[in-house]
């Protein structure tokens, strides 16, 4: 159940964690939340540290059903380098970020050795501010240009008011209904 890792300060094993027995007794709107603690009191136990990680995949795995159904067991890969226990999903692709980053860097630090780049970046930088600052001020000119033109279907007021004089017109004509009379009976 235990694998070691080449490395001497690192520790690998791998782990099924029962999580429902406790997350059952928890209510609902708390158990996604208590079954990463769950896990992270797991870790510290087996691998006899008090700071504890939890990978990305793990959590989204835990989160995966919500907060209401964490999954009832999970199958997880603790590796403890120093003094820290990081806590990941066994199935999870291994993460190589720390390399590119590397690569990345040292790329970009190559680039900037050069002389004459970092003048040219400096001029493009310069180039679409200005830029932007003008079309920027070009709507504000279209807005002040453009006065609302009146709209030929638009109702002069004498045209208004004759409207609402045979509106009100059909109401009186209309008779009015009296709900609290009693209708004759036939």
């Amino acid at each position: 159940m235990a694998e070691k890792s080449g490395e001497k300060n690192e520790k690998e094993k791998v782990f099924i964690i029962p999580i429902w027995k406790k997350v059952i007794k928890t209510p609902k709107y708390k158990r996604a939340k208590k079954a990463i603690s769950i896990i992270k009191e797991f870790a510290a136990r087996h691998m006899k540290t008090d700071e504890v990680k939890i990978g990305r995949h793990l959590n989204l795995r835990i989160w995966e059903n919500g907060i209401k159904s964490p999954p009832h067991k999970v199958k997880v890969r603790i590796t403890k380098k120093d003094a820290v226990a990081t806590v990941e999903l066994f199935d999870a692709p291994a993460e190589k970020k720390q390399e590119k980053k590397k690569e990345k860097k040292e790329a970009k630090e190559e680039k900037d050795r050069q002389p004459g780049k970092q003048e040219k970046k400096e001029e493009k930088k310069e180039q679409p501010k200005a830029e932007e600052k003008e079309e920027k001020a070009k709507p504000e000119k279209k807005k002040e240009d453009k006065k609302p033109e009146p709209k030929a279907e638009e109702k002069k007021p004498a045209e208004k008011e004759a409207a609402k004089e045979e509106k009100a017109a059909k109401k009186e004509a209309k008779p009015e209904k009296k709900g609290n009379e009693k209708k004759p009976k036939k």
